[in-house]
């Protein structure tokens, strides 16, 4: 693999991360979630510069903004947050949410690599993020369960995730991809809602209707 590829993956996967983490204990954490949660709009707005032969209308904007209404629904009407003022977590996020967005777009000006190079992108940033703990954090105690879980959730959701989103970026045009994946924060909540058994609140199905009619809007403008 070039070094340029690998470099690329660490960027993607390991700042994203960091400093999504690093926003999250500065900042509100549903605010700042909220925040992270721009980058399906930069993927598409960012689109044209990264990918010259990708133009972009004004109904791929509309459709990202919609998309983003929806998930601002979802995600502070589930958890009943209310505007909490300024807090410099919220630029870690927005960082976080650019450089999801720009790795998403430049693995398509790389040379092609196949989707397993995943693995090794997680596996650096993995040791990174060990090497951050152990200079920036308090040792952590796990138990056989915690490892359990987080080994669960690495072979499982998250690391099917990676592999997914990668297979999806070589197939398909990034401005729909961008605009479907407020999917995420819809789904999520609605998943979370059930397993917890809170009350299902409007907000949830007002944020579908917002989300759908985003990803209707902008795969229609093609």
């Amino acid at each position: 693999m070039p070094p340029a590829t690998l470099a690329l993956g660490i960027y993607g996967l390991f700042g994203f991360h960091f400093l999504l983490f690093i926003a999250l204990r500065l900042a509100p954490p549903v605010e700042a979630n909220l925040v992270n949660y721009l980058w399906p709009l930069l993927m598409v707005v960012l689109a044209p510069l990264f990918l010259p032969r990708v133009k972009l209308r004004a109904v791929h904007v509309v459709a990202a903004l919609l998309g983003f209404a929806g998930a601002a629904v979802a995600i502070l009407g589930a958890a009943g947050a209310t505007a909490s003022g300024w807090s410099w977590g919220y630029l870690p996020a927005l960082a976080s949410a650019f450089i999801w967005a720009s790795y998403s777009l430049a693995t398509r000006r790389v040379p092609a690599f196949p989707t397993a190079a995943i693995g090794l992108f997680g596996l650096v940033s993995g040791l990174l993020s060990l090497l951050c703990h152990a200079l920036l954090e308090a040792p952590a105690a796990l138990s056989a369960r915690d490892w359990m879980l987080v080994t669960a959730m690495g072979l499982g959701p998250l690391g099917a995730a990676f592999y997914l989103w990668d297979r999806a970026l070589k197939l398909g045009d990034p401005r729909h991809i961008g605009i479907l994946s407020y999917l995420t924060p819809l789904l999520s909540t609605a998943l979370l809602i059930a397993v917890t058994g809170h009350a299902w609140t409007a907000s949830i199905p007002l944020a579908a209707v917002l989300i759908i009619a985003a990803a209707v809007l902008g795969t229609r403008g093609r």
